[in-house]
């Protein structure tokens, strides 16, 4: 009878031990499905980009954590929107949400994306400012690129409170715009894309610019009219700086500058290729045909070789030129009216000879 007993004690060990072992199975199997689920979620890609190996989202100020979700989801970039929120739950981000742009890598995870986020590092705005006529443009351009609206940008270059904190007027405020590249956060309001701006413009107003538009009797407000106008004149940077003298002796004469690109400007088309002598009755201050000295503003955004070529114009007694009659953009310049009458009836000859009438 003992042996019996010690018989069955045998089997209730041994069926404890299977039980165990397959317990211990389980947990472990349990675990590592788990574990994996685990892993996936934050670790395995789960973004998706249309034949693209990157894109860019938009994080408008403000935005919340569903916000971001439904960005992501746009056009189908989120393989998985639950594990994405998962993810950032764990990672705090819903209370960490940061606006701005930001590059999206095709393959990235979970982790990779709310890591991105997160931190707020931004792919800056490139922006090239280059031939532009009026602040409405400008604006409109910028609006276009940053979050701020192009109407609260235009607003402060045109609102003459605003501008005299930096010794501009809401009619001068263009020349504050210096041509160049460059980078804004997406995010950033109107007043910081102006700071920008104009921390810019005290970098290029060296002393020694300073000093020369002194010497020439002007303020750099008054240098940017002028090569505004220069600007428009011609587009051969080697003739700038002859034309920038034309004007300034012009000035010093007291004489009107006669300058066809301002009638341009006061006409509001920028698209005329044949200034008409009716031009000249447009009353407006623009009008330098009508009004003596340079017009209140640029009448565009002057490059930096129209700046400089005010700065460094040349020394000569020419009072007048016209363009050459053989379309080449250089102009015959002349001392007296009599021979300059001569050139411009050989170019208008030709502009008839040619068909063009406006």
């Amino acid at each position: 009878m003992a042996k019996k007993k010690k018989s069955a004690g045998k089997k209730s060990s041994g069926g404890l031990r299977k039980f165990l072992i397959a317990f211990a199975g389980v947990v472990l199997l349990a675990g590592l499905i788990t574990a994996y689920t685990f892993y996936t979620k934050v670790f395995s890609p789960n973004i998706v980009l249309q034949g693209k190996s990157t894109t860019f989202i938009y994080i408008p100020t403000g935005s919340r954590l569903n916000d971001v979700i439904a960005l992501l989801n746009k056009d189908g970039m989120l393989k998985n929107s639950a594990s994405f929120e998962w993810v950032a739950q764990q990672m705090n981000y819903e209370n960490n949400v940061k606006p701005g742009k930001y590059q999206i890598k095709s393959g990235m995870s979970n982790k990779q994306i709310v890591t991105l986020l997160r931190s707020g590092k931004q792919t800056p705005v490139r922006l090239t400012f280059s031939n532009l006529r009026t602040v409405e443009q400008l604006a409109g351009i910028v609006g276009s690129k940053i979050e701020a609206d192009s109407a609260e940008i235009l607003f402060l270059f045109k609102d003459d409170a605003y501008q005299a904190k930096y010794g501009f007027t809401g009619t001068n405020s263009l020349a504050v715009m210096i041509p160049n590249t460059y980078e804004f956060y997406w995010n950033c309001s109107a007043e910081q894309f102006y700071e920008k701006i104009i921390k810019e413009y005290k970098k290029f107003w060296t002393d020694e610019r300073l000093q020369k538009a002194k010497l020439a009797g002007l303020s750099p407000t008054e240098v940017s009219a002028l090569a505004s106008i220069v600007e428009q004149e011609t587009r051969k940077v080697d003739e700038k700086p002859t034309v920038a003298g034309v004007y300034i002796n012009r000035l010093r004469k007291g004489w009107k500058l006669e300058a066809d690109p301002t009638l341009v400007y006061a006409l509001g088309d920028f698209t005329v290729r044949r200034v008409l002598n009716e031009y000249k009755e447009i009353d407006s201050p623009y009008n330098t045909y009508m009004y003596t000295g340079l017009p209140p503003g640029p009448i565009c955004m002057p490059s930096i070789s129209s700046i400089d070529a005010v700065l460094n114009y040349k020394s000569h007694d020419f009072l007048f030129f016209c363009a050459r009659e053989d379309f080449s953009g250089y102009h015959a310049f002349a001392r007296t009216y009599e021979l300059h009458m001569q050139n411009a009836r050989r170019f208008q000859k030709e502009l008839n000879r040619r068909g063009i009438k406006s």
